[in-house]
């Protein structure tokens, strides 16, 4: 069974993070990975840092940025990766654009994303009918979830086939807006949660962009399985250090 589908299966809410690999510091992956799983998160989204990161806020977008420039590629992850199930077991997912995954090539991006341990990726560019039809089976072979983005702006029908098609979970962005930290959130998400909650979809659903605090984590789980938190963690990483994270994820879940 897939980690992600193990995880989903305890009984509790569940708290990913995000962050951009190669940040703050290039050899910082693995440390990062290690002390947030010292630290009880549940799941860790390790973002694949591109020039283009169209639906990312600025803190992600900043941390891209110095990735690349401090010498992040797809190969180093990869490297950086290699013998990562000998210490870690919760579900580690790729988010990155689909144009690097390209540029690697697809199948062999899957083959080493088997290899490592992969769980999943999130493509937030692929669309999901491209996806379905083109390379479902192969990510299928390869035992890799693809998680797909929903926003309040996407209509019933397209969440109906992003449900029927997709493992793992769904990612539900709370607003229309780029990733940010927000402290709270209004009656349009709220709103928004709830008509998702009402579908009944049978992929659960985690809430992310614009999860900052213990606030906005319980709000967002209120109404799904978890919650995905990336530009507070960055930024915090940015201040603290990687040795203060098990702080971070305790004032989450205060």
């Amino acid at each position: 069974m897939n980690r992600i589908d193990q995880k989903f299966q305890e009984d509790k809410k569940l708290l990913s993070i995000y962050f951009s690999a190669g940040h703050p510091n290039l050899e910082d992956t693995v440390p990062i990975l290690k002390n947030l799983q010292a630290a009880g998160v549940d799941m860790v989204e390790i973002g694949l840092p591109f020039s283009d990161p169209l639906a990312d806020g600025p803190t992600i977008q900043d941390s891209s940025t110095k990735a690349l420039h401090n010498g992040m590629t797809t190969e180093k992850l990869f490297s950086q990766l290699d013998k990562i199930r000998e210490y870690i077991d919760i579900p580690l997912v790729l988010m990155g654009y689909f144009n690097p995954m390209m540029q690697y090539g697809i199948e062999k991006f899957c083959q080493r994303c088997e290899d490592i341990g992969i769980d999943g990726l999130i493509i937030p560019d692929l669309p999901v009918d491209v996806y379905h039809e083109q390379y479902k089976n192969l990510f299928d072979q390869h035992g890799l979830y693809n998680m797909f983005l929903i926003t309040p702006q996407t209509p019933d029908e397209r969440i109906r086939y992003i449900d029927q098609v997709s493992n793992g979970f769904i990612y539900m962005v709370s607003s229309a807006s780029v990733t940010g930290a927000k402290n709270t959130f209004g009656q349009t998400q709220t709103d928004y949660f709830n008509r998702i909650a009402k579908m009944e979809l049978n992929t659960p659903t985690v809430v992310g962009f614009g999860i900052s605090n213990a606030e906005t984590y319980d709000a967002a789980t209120t109404y799904s399985k978890g919650a995905i938190i990336g530009s507070a963690f960055i930024k915090f990483l940015k201040e603290k250090g990687v040795d203060q994270i098990y702080n971070f994820v305790a004032e989450i879940r205060q």
